[in-house]
């Protein structure tokens, strides 16, 4: 396998673990939220900014506190 691959596979992992997190925590989140950040966890981060105010270092507390 090559490095694409793995860092493609390795993405899409993490985007699923954060993805799963996020609903815990922000449960009013929708599909189309998650299609509006790509699969990319900073542009989430923008989406969960904008729709509930919390700063990024807030989010990232959250989502690191829960544990899965």
């Amino acid at each position: 396998m090559n490095r694409d691959k793995i860092a493609e596979k390795w993405q899409g992992v993490k985007w699923q673990e954060i993805r799963g997190k996020a609903e815990r925590i922000w449960a009013e989140l929708t599909d189309d939220d998650f299609k509006r950040a790509e699969g990319s966890v900073d542009k989430l981060y923008g989406v969960i900014q904008k729709k509930f105010g919390d700063s990024k270092e807030m989010i990232k507390r959250k989502l690191d506190l829960l544990h899965m």
